[in-house]
């Protein structure tokens, strides 16, 4: 590096923004649109269009998020708990705003508050154990608008069902642990991002007969979810949540504008492998212009 010269300028790719760096200013800047290239402006704009439209579709009724039967479920894992009276989960697993799995999180908070609306309405006792000091001020008040919604704010203890175990992984993940071992759950639910630690919940909870609604977007923790889960969502079925939960046409909207763009690029590529088999490489042209 120190034969570079002065002006040399790198650029990369990370989490489908385009970075700059500059060797002689030692610094990193974020770029979503990178000098010389027409492409990626034009697809921003049709994404916008298609974002637009969407959400104009959804406040008129004319789209629908598909069922997902472990969203789907969620009330029957609460009622569960209420018909057996003893404690539901909502475990939203370790992610902060400030990490590559914020959204993860969010999608992990957005579920949280609506278990805690179904607890608050139907009588359960919700224990929802946080591990993140930047996510667990946001996750108390989620719960605590939820309660006030159903009229029983009186009935929330913040400190026994929300309680902070430790920022740590596996000092977090035991806390659960001896939690569930105690309170003997009827129902869990872990939806956001999650490591080593979801096969030792799903373990755990499924030992003391706990019913399990697991989702994360974590490729590899998925098998464990699924092979120890009653429900599982799988990948971005979690980011659905929140719009699936709340019916806001908003979210609707905007998730179906997500999924436009992602079969226009299926479509693009299925073309434009077809035709470079042939040695028509128009497509991939397009794309590097």
């Amino acid at each position: 590096m120190m034969g570079l010269a002065k002006t040399e300028v790198k650029y990369f790719i990370v989490n489908h923004f385009t970075y700059k760096y500059s060797y002689s200013e030692g610094k990193k800047t974020m770029a979503i649109l990178t000098e010389g290239r027409i492409i990626p402006l034009i697809s921003l704009l049709l994404v916008w269009v298609a974002v637009y439209i969407a959400i104009n579709m959804g406040k008129e009724g004319k789209i629908k998020v598909r069922r997902i039967a472990g969203l789907d479920a969620i009330e029957e894992v609460v009622g569960r708990s209420v018909e057996m009276g003893r404690p539901v989960f909502d475990i939203i697993g370790m992610g902060q705003f400030t990490d590559s799995y914020a959204t993860q999180t969010v999608a992990g908070l957005s579920i949280l508050n609506y278990v805690a609306g179904l607890s608050a309405k139907l009588g359960a006792e919700l224990i929802a154990p946080q591990a993140r000091v930047d996510v667990m001020p946001v996750a108390m008040e989620l719960v605590r608008d939820a309660y006030v919604a159903e009229g029983k704010l009186d009935e929330l203890n913040m400190d026994e069902q929300l309680p902070y175990l430790s920022g740590t992984q596996f000092a977090w993940a035991s806390g659960i642990i001896g939690l569930a071992a105690r309170k003997r759950p009827a129902g869990n639910i872990m939806i956001g991002p999650f490591w080593a630690e979801s096969m030792m919940f799903a373990e755990t909870f499924d030992r003391v007969g706990a019913m399990q609604v697991g989702g994360t977007a974590r490729t590899y923790q998925i098998p464990f979810f699924a092979a120890l889960c009653d429900y599982c969502l799988i990948g971005e079925e979690i980011f659905a949540a929140g719009a699936y939960v709340s019916g806001d046409p908003s979210q609707i909207g905007s998730i179906a504008a997500q999924d436009w763009y992602k079969l226009a690029a299926i479509a693009l590529s299925i073309v434009g492998a077809l035709l470079s088999t042939v040695g028509v490489n128009i497509i991939a042209e397009l794309l590097a212009r």
